[in-house]
């Protein structure tokens, strides 16, 4: 991680790339916090400066009330957009507990089989005091907007692109198929069929 740029520098990082952002409601009425994993940049920006970042822009919206945060996890790389399990915990340790026990659902949006297992058997101890039991998986935006209102949070377009990759090839969702690039436009009598095939049928 290179943390050369000073803290300011690195909040300004994160204030321009608007990875988090108190934005809309969910069904019951409840502030949102969206969350873009993608737009993490975990190689720049050290824990001090997100957990500064945190209680100074975004914690003090959330304060007083029910809340509940949009996780999405799409096309989240390892090697550039995790902060690593120290950095995590430490951040979840530094939220104020006035805030913390507001949180009433965390949605985790679009999780791939890499982070469900990290969830199932590391989550349940890094996140300590009930955050493992909010934990809701969202496989598809269709099901996101079950609990949040559609029109009032902002969507970057590769979510919405990786959600139509999902519906036509579903296995992407368990990591037994690569998200290549899109063929399922092409029509299946573009393939050859040989007279051996048809002598066979």
């Amino acid at each position: 991680m290179n943390t050369s740029a000073s803290l300011s520098d690195q909040e300004q990082v994160l204030e321009k790339l608007e990875i988090f952002k108190v934005q809309g409601r969910d069904k019951r009425g409840r502030s949102i916090l969206r969350i873009i994993g993608k737009f993490f940049p975990a190689r720049i920006v050290s824990s001090e400066a997100l957990k500064k970042y945190l209680e100074e822009k975004i914690f003090p919206q959330l304060e007083g009330r029910p809340f509940s945060v949009v996780y999405v996890h799409t096309n989240v790389l390892k090697n550039e957009n995790f902060p690593g399990i120290s950095t995590l915990r430490s951040i979840y340790e530094a939220i104020p507990i006035h805030v913390k026990e507001n949180l009433v659902a965390v949605y985790f949006l679009h999780p791939d089989l890499q982070s469900r297992l990290f969830l199932a058997t590391i989550g349940r101890f890094l996140f300590s005091g009930g955050l493992y039991g909010k934990l809701k998986y969202v496989g598809r935006m269709e099901f996101l907007w079950e609990h949040v209102r559609k029109n009032e949070i902002e969507m970057p377009e590769f979510v919405y692109d990786h959600d139509e990759d999902l519906e036509y090839r579903p296995m992407m969702d368990y990591g037994l198929e690569s998200d290549h690039p899109r063929v399922y436009g092409t029509s299946t009598v573009d393939y050859p069929v040989s007279a051996y095939s048809l002598r066979c049928i």
